[in-house]
């Protein structure tokens, strides 16, 4: 289980904390979301828990550890808005690959086969791939990782109305075997599947759905 205790972010040079007493947890294998607009700290969030920025104050806790920067980076995986930006291999082989050299063969295949990329050329470029698929492959290079928390951040951000509803079947298989944590401003595609959800507003987060509990609502 992960819990987040009164997680406050406030960088010196901002006026303003970015993130205000935020409490959240979320069990294995569920999938958690958090809706808010652009500028509300969702993104900042996910850049907390993946180890990237240091909260002000505040408890992060994967069971009863109590996480440090560096757990986190071993814990989570985030895969990030517009991941396919960020590939910088020439195959597929060696983009799931990377910064893991000692991968086997059938490692990679299993990881490619859990996003439905079981047939992809291993040596086809990442670039020359569709949308769909490079937001697949991205997922793979993360899942390769073997995560406690799985994150993304806008996952349907660019894709169409097709691509949207095909990786929202994904996820929905994924969270049987793995913790997803997806921050969005547009929910529709994923509301249906997710536990547990959130409101972000300038920092500050409020449930809007848990579980056993009926929905009261996600903009």
């Amino acid at each position: 289980m992960l819990y987040i205790h009164n997680l406050d972010y406030h960088p010196t040079a901002t006026p303003e904390p970015i993130l205000q007493r935020v409490n959240l947890q979320l069990a294995p294998q569920e999938m958690g979301m958090i809706v808010g607009p652009s500028g509300s700290g969702k993104t900042t969030l996910l850049e907390i828990l993946a180890g990237l920025a240091q909260q002000t104050q505040g408890e992060i806790r994967w069971r009863d550890q109590v996480l440090s920067n560096l757990h986190l980076q071993e814990l989570a995986g985030l895969v990030f808005q517009f991941p396919e930006r960020h590939f910088c291999a020439s195959t597929v082989i060696d983009e799931v690959r990377f910064g893991h050299p000692e991968l086997r063969l059938e490692q990679i295949r299993d990881a490619l086969a859990e996003v439905g990329l079981e047939n992809i050329d291993l040596k086809a470029s990442p670039h020359a791939l569709s949308g769909g698929q490079q937001r697949r492959l991205s997922l793979a290079v993360q899942l390769i990782r073997q995560p406690n928390l799985l994150m993304l951040d806008e996952p349907t951000a660019g894709l169409d109305w097709s691509m949207r509803s095909q990786l929202a079947k994904l996820l929905a298989k994924l969270k049987q075997h793995w913790t997803l944590l997806i921050v969005t401003h547009d929910p529709h595609e994923l509301e249906a599947i997710a536990d547990r959800c959130w409101r972000i507003d300038q920092g500050r987060i409020t449930v809007t759905k848990a579980p056993g509990v009926a929905n009261t609502g996600v903009e």
